[in-house]
């Protein structure tokens, strides 16, 4: 699958410390070069309401994924879960 990071993925993952969560952010990254869907990805769940947006939970941390197309994923946030709802998802389709 293809992916993209996004700039706001980036600030947030250089404030993260915890090296066990970085561990695990990068075994989901490695992830999406190998599979083909993003529903072999474990822990995927859709945001209810939305019909491109994808969270994963990475301990107390959520990656939020905006896919593009079925083989295309733009990495957006990861924030704590207090706050990645505020920033995540950017607006609500229709």
């Amino acid at each position: 699958m293809k992916f993209r990071i996004e700039k706001s993925f980036a600030r947030d993952v250089d404030k993260i410390y915890d090296k066990r969560v970085l561990k695990k952010l990068r075994t989901i990254i490695s992830m999406f070069e190998k599979v083909e869907t993003i529903y072999e990805i474990p822990h995927v769940k859709k945001m209810e309401g939305y019909n491109t947006y994808y969270r994963i939970k990475i301990s107390d941390y959520r990656l939020g994924i905006e896919m593009i197309s079925t083989k295309e994923a733009i990495l957006v946030r990861f924030l704590h879960r207090k706050d990645i709802y505020k920033y995540f998802p950017r607006k609500k389709q229709k």
